[in-house]
């Protein structure tokens, strides 16, 4: 098997490296960079390529995965619930009414109706 051939990775593993690498090119990494960087985390999560084998039926670790929500997580635990709020705030400020989501939506609706309960 040449070096780079992705034949003994599961199917699974390459859906999670497809998706390692979009989430690093969405943030302005070149191609080639971010699928080198994804298959290295696959690899470092799940141990390689787990087709076949007595590696087969490992647990993936998610280290990866904990270690970057442990960072994002002290960023925001860094700020005040002030802080934190005032940011939520200006970020669904800027979303028109199209781009929120169906629980934002559901959410805008029941302040509003609280409000006018209040009111009354």
């Amino acid at each position: 098997m040449p070096r780079g051939d992705k034949s003994a990775y599961t199917d699974k593993q390459k859906r999670k490296a497809e998706h390692i690498e979009d989430s690093y090119e969405s943030r302005g990494v070149s191609e080639k960079e971010a699928e080198r960087r994804a298959w290295a985390t696959v690899n470092k999560e799940s141990g390689g390529g787990n087709k076949s084998g007595s590696g087969r039926g490992q647990p993936d670790t998610h280290v990866s995965s904990e270690k970057g929500g442990r960072i994002g997580g002290a960023a925001s635990a860094s700020r005040s619930k002030e802080e934190r709020s005032a940011s939520a705030k200006k970020a669904a400020a800027s979303r028109s009414p199209q781009e929120r989501s169906a629980s934002a939506k559901k959410a805008a609706a029941t302040r509003k109706r609280n409000e006018e309960r209040a009111r009354a």
